[in-house]
């Protein structure tokens, strides 16, 4: 009996772990606009719960809106999900505008908190990123809105939600609050807090799994280090400086030559931005108006405009910048504290970086053999094929002529050739003496 004791002590731990073992929510959160990285924390935090076998994953959401493409791809990943999806919008006072509305309508059960609004998803951009080479016509923005709407009424149906709503905050940007939204089937539930959302999760059937989430225990998932990286970074504020340290770094190497380290941050600068622009909306028309302005200031150095060029690439600049993303979300534009301030940056390096180097290569030379070339001086002795002097510079130079030349005779030097000077006669009398 004693031998036994140890292996029955064993299986009562064992069981009794099994039975005080609550059940998990995983959690995911997710503040601010919709992007590629936000895409991939929500995968990630699927197939966590998933592996964790969690009732289900709570994505907590407050968002302006986003990218359709990174939107397209999280409607996806939830309906393909092994785990429910519940999509929180949360806390009082939050939203789940644009991209926001199509990822709450996507999700098995929509919650919101009080005072929370749901909608204006109205397509601003559509499809992938990369550049546009104009504004989309009238035809083009129906096609849009049309697919959006399409897009968006087949996401709530699968999910017998508010159909017509649905259309509604496509064609016509409608927004509800939280009553309103339960009132319309909408959303399912509206929970105050955590606590709330899983009491009222408890018992609820989805694709005929039953949750069991009242007291249990919730998991957050975190952002990685990398994808609150990219998350940080993956913003047109962050392309924009990346532009302009292109710009800075490649004109600034080429009007100072040898720099070498302007150069390379700049080319580095130049393909990530060019990397970036493949994803985010950028307007071609705004694009254009950039180069049209870095153009006009370089051109302001060689032509005596009296700055009517720089004004003119001034304007340019600021309007180039303020249309770059003019096709994507609010969320998801420049805002004027970066404009301004790198409008007036961008003149100042163009006036006194770029332009005192490139007026700088073309003065004159000052100093070395080249600044002997032109001169005129007396020969001291006569001057033929075979060989000669002259004075230059306080020293005799041995010079040589395919003209005979007459001693005190002036010449000018045409040529350097080691030591000796090639010198050509001159008609008058000498302009320098040395």
């Amino acid at each position: 009996m004693n031998r036994c004791l140890p292996f029955l002590t064993a299986c009562w731990v064992f069981l009794l772990a099994l039975v005080v073992r609550g059940e998990t929510v995983a959690t995911v959160r997710i503040d601010g606009a919709i992007g590629p990285a936000t895409a991939d924390y929500i995968a990630r935090g699927i197939h966590e719960a998933a592996g964790q076998q969690a009732q289900c994953l709570v994505v907590q959401l407050d968002t302006p809106g986003g990218l359709l493409d990174s939107t397209k791809t999280i409607v996806e990943r939830f309906l393909a999900s092994p785990v429910p999806i519940v999509v929180y919008v949360t806390p009082s006072g939050g939203t789940a505008a644009s991209a926001g509305c199509f990822i709450t309508l996507a999700s098995d059960i929509a919650a919101m908190a009080p005072a929370t609004t749901i909608g204006a998803a109205h397509p601003v951009e559509i499809g992938g990123g990369g550049v546009s080479a104009s504004p989309p016509d009238d035809v083009m923005k129906q096609k849009f809105e049309n697919y959006a709407a399409s897009y968006i009424e087949t996401i709530a149906a699968r999910h017998q939600r508010n159909v017509e709503w649905a259309r509604s905050s496509v064609k016509e940007s409608a927004t509800i609050t939280a009553d309103k939204a339960l009132e319309l089937k909408v959303v399912e539930i509206i929970a105050k807090d955590m606590d709330d959302l899983l009491r009222q999760l408890d018992g609820r059937e989805i694709a005929g799994r039953k949750l069991h989430t009242a007291g249990a225990q919730l998991v957050e998932i975190r952002m990685s280090a990398a994808e609150m990286l990219f998350q940080k970074l993956w913003r047109p504020e962050v392309m924009f400086i990346l532009m302009l340290v292109a710009i800075y770094g490649i004109l600034g190497e080429l009007s100072n030559p040898g720099a070498i380290l302007p150069g390379v941050l700049g080319a580095i600068a130049l393909v990530l931005a060019l990397y970036m622009s493949a994803i985010l909306p950028v307007s071609g028309a705004g694009l254009s108006l950039i180069v049209l302005a870095l153009a006009l200031f370089i051109i302001d150095v060689f032509a005596p405009t009296h700055g009517v060029l720089t004004f003119g690439g001034i304007a340019a600049f600021f309007i180039g910048s303020l249309m770059l993303f003019d096709r994507a979300e609010p969320a998801w534009r420049l805002s004027l504290g970066y404009i301004i301030p790198a409008t007036l940056v961008t003149a100042a390096f163009f006036l006194f970086v770029v332009g005192q180097g490139l007026r700088a290569q073309r003065l004159p030379v000052k100093v070395g053999r080249e600044t002997l070339l032109g001169r005129k001086v007396k020969a001291l002795t006569p001057i033929d094929a075979h060989g000669g002097k002259v004075l230059l510079e306080g020293e005799y130079w041995k010079a040589v002529s395919d003209s005979p030349v007459g001693q005190g005779q002036t010449v000018e030097i045409s040529a350097i050739h080691g030591l000796t000077v090639q010198v050509a006669p001159v008609a008058g009398p000498a302009v320098h003496h040395s």
